[in-house]
This record gives C-alpha cells, structure tokens and sequence, in this order.
C-alpha cells in the first residue's frame, strides 16, 4: 500500500481506517543511534522538549472516499529526526484538525507558544495522534480532535455541531484530516475564552488565539497547509 493519495488538493473522506501496528516502525528500528544524536541537539536548543510517544505512518492511501493507512507507535525524539528529513521513504506524518467556526462564521485558530517546535506558528489547535487517540486499534479522529482543542484552549467541542463528513489534503509534509466545528457564540467571545484558559496556565501551549474573518487578510506565522483550508471555508466549501 505504502503512500498512494493526491497531493495537494483537498478531498472528502467518509471514513478513516487508519490502524496502528504494534510492531516498530522501520524508520525508528534503522535509525536509533541518528535519532539519540539529533535528540541531543533538539533538547540542548529547546530543554522543554519531552520525548513522549507519538505515531508515525508507514502507509497510506485514498480510495473510493476513504483514508486506509497503518501507524505506529514512535518516540517524539523518533518524530524529531524524520520531521528534519521529511522525504525519507516509508514515512509520513497525519494529523487532524478541528476547524473552529465561531457564529459570525469566523475561523478561530492559535498561535504556538515559543517553548513549543512551531513557536509562533498559526493553525487551528491539533497535535500529532498519540496512542490514546485509538479504539481497538482503529484510529478516532474526532477523540483526538476534541482532545487537542480541550488541552490547548480549554474550549470543549463536544457538544458543537460538526460537519458531515471529513476532509483530508496530503503534502509532502504531512496529511492534515479536518472537519468543521461549529460553535453559536461569536469569535470575539470564543477567543475571550481562550485568553483567559491561556493566563490560568502556568505553562500553555499556545500564545493566543487567532481570528480569521476571510481569506485575504491572513495572519503572520499562517503555516503552510492553512491557506487552502481558510481559502475553501470561506468558498463555501462542502
């Protein structure tokens, strides 16, 4: 199967059959002594670093509106090699976002905090799927959706209405799934939330939230993948 899907346009996916393997990943097993230097030289550049487990694809392809693929279980410090040599083969990088609509129809993402690797990056609140984010080794892409946004703002999208189906655009740095969540109050309101979960953390992940209220006043530090994921919201995308 390895990785066959469309590059860089953005597609409907009713199901995600991504399951995780509980055999090492073959990027992980061949490189460990390169995967403890480059670690040496993350954390001596950012201490605050943590090398928890994470998962990293060793397949993934799209078909008939699916996403089939299969992860494994890797070390961050794992993650942190691949991330610098992102052409490496058999390896590749999926993670999720929640698209945050506000009442007013606005988008609310965040800007990383600078302890954080994407310090001062803009996207909506997601992180990479860890183990917990899978049932029965079946992964629960709307779990981690929710669990990423609850730990960096706060905000609980449980009870927000959410879109009918996913979508997916794939890179060659990473394959984002997504799905529009929204929620009634307005994005100023949303955001007032987010700032004062933000002051009550002693260390938050996130600097501030973001608003985005169309697709041609973008915000400084929009990362690369965000741009035709605003661009097809504000289209009207379905």
């Amino acid at each position: 199967m390895s990785f066959d899907l469309p590059r860089n346009v953005i597609l409907p996916v009713d199901a995600v059959d991504v399951r995780l393997d509980p055999g090492l990943h073959p990027f992980e097993r061949d490189n460990a002594r390169a995967i403890a230097e480059n670690w040496q030289r993350e954390i001596a550049a950012n201490p605050a670093l943590f090398d928890g487990t994470v998962v990293l694809l060793s397949a993934l392809s799209y078909r008939d509106n699916r996403l089939v693929g299969r992860c494994h279980a890797v070390r961050y410090s794992t993650f942190m090699l691949w991330r610098g040599n992102r052409q490496v083969a058999g390896a590749e990088h999926a993670y999720a976002h929640a698209v945050l609509v506000a009442g007013d129809n606005a988008l609310v993402a965040i800007r990383m905090a600078a302890h954080t690797v994407n310090a001062g990056s803009v996207y909506f609140a997601a992180g990479s799927f860890e183990p917990i984010d899978f049932r029965d080794g079946l992964v629960d892409v709307d779990f981690n959706m929710i669990r990423e946004v609850r730990e960096e703002t706060g905000l609980d999208l449980s009870g927000a209405t959410r879109g009918r189906r996913c979508y997916a655009m794939s890179t060659e740095s990473g394959t984002v799934i997504f799905r529009r969540y929204r929620e009634t109050a307005p994005a100023d309101k949303i955001a007032r939330r987010i700032s004062a979960f933000v002051a009550s953390e002693t260390e938050p992940e996130i600097e501030a939230p973001v608003i985005i209220r169309n697709a041609t006043d973008l915000p400084d530090g929009l990362m690369g993948h965000m741009k035709p994921l605003i661009e097809w919201h504000f289209a009207g995308g379905q």
